[in-house]
């Protein structure tokens, strides 16, 4: 529900708008004022918070405040609810990881399973012939693709990670049938990596995209893995939107992991320990 009112504000008028923004700035609390203290705090008139809830298909403000309760009650208690300037350090915090919880269960909710097994497969099927799993992200994204690049190299994995839009290309063009280009991007449309992927799959290879849905990155790869979030791209840091990231590079290692077997890999990640030990202090 919450998705739709932040999907609705472009069709909205300025009025209703204050009123929605209202609704996402702080859900519960919405649900609980009288119609009076709504219209007060949007700077719009009683009939105003009716027509919007209107707008949206509901018969009412009764009706939009009981469906939105509802939203809130079922099983995600934790809402996004923005930082202000004026918080304290402990109710920043507490608001930062309610965002986080909040995408981490919305992404939950909306898992791919179906995509999440192809890319697995894909992956799979080059690590048994021996190929390559190449990792492109830039900025923010490039970050997670080195995090890709250290999961998968741990597991015996032919794999590197490439930030510059140059190495990407030059990487692609080398990638042949079975070799995976894994692609992450926040916004789906950095220029590089859609030149990365159009050549990735021309060379045979499979690509799998981390993005946005609807994005020309998810349109132009064969397996794409949906990471939708409610941070803006243009605005805001990146924090939610790599933590979905990063959870989905660990379903993938993790999914991995299983189908390659402990017996082989067991033996090899007990030696990486091992040599480890002699690198720490006693």
């Amino acid at each position: 529900m919450l998705d739709r009112i932040q999907a609705s504000l472009p069709s909205l008028s300025a009025a209703e708008r204050r009123v929605a923004e209202l609704v996402l700035q702080d859900p519960q609390r919405f649900s609980l004022l009288p119609v009076s203290a709504l219209a007060e705090q949007a700077r719009v008139s009683k009939p105003t918070v009716v027509r919007f809830c209107r707008s949206l298909g509901y018969k009412g403000l009764i009706d939009f405040k009981l469906k939105l309760a509802g939203t809130l009650n079922d099983g995600v208690p934790y809402i996004h609810r923005s930082v202000d300037e004026c918080d304290a350090v402990p109710e920043l915090a507490l608001k930062v990881i309610d965002n986080t919880m909040a995408a981490l269960l919305a992404y939950r909710k909306t898992l791919a399973g179906a995509a999440l097994e192809q890319a697995v497969q894909a992956m799979h099927r080059a690590h048994q012939n021996g190929r390559r799993i190449d990792c492109y992200g830039v900025g923010n994204s490039g970050i997670v693709a080195q995090d890709a690049q250290h999961k998968l190299f741990r597991l015996g994995i032919h794999t590197l990670s490439h930030c510059d839009g140059h190495l990407q290309v030059m990487s692609a063009a080398l990638l042949g049938p079975t070799d995976v280009a894994l692609i992450i991007s926040n916004s789906g449309r950095t220029r590089d990596l859609l030149d990365a992927a159009q050549i990735a799959r021309q060379r045979g290879a499979t690509t799998v995209s981390i993005t946005a849905s609807a994005s020309p990155l998810a349109e132009h790869t064969d397996i794409h893995l949906a990471a939708d979030h409610s941070e803006r791209f243009e605005q805001d840091i990146p924090m939610t939107s790599r933590l979905i990231h990063l959870l989905i590079i660990d379903i993938l290692a993790t999914s991995l992991a299983l189908r390659i077997g402990s017996a082989r890999l067991q033996p090899m990640l007990m030696d990486i320990k091992a040599q480890l030990h002699a690198k720490r202090y006693h």
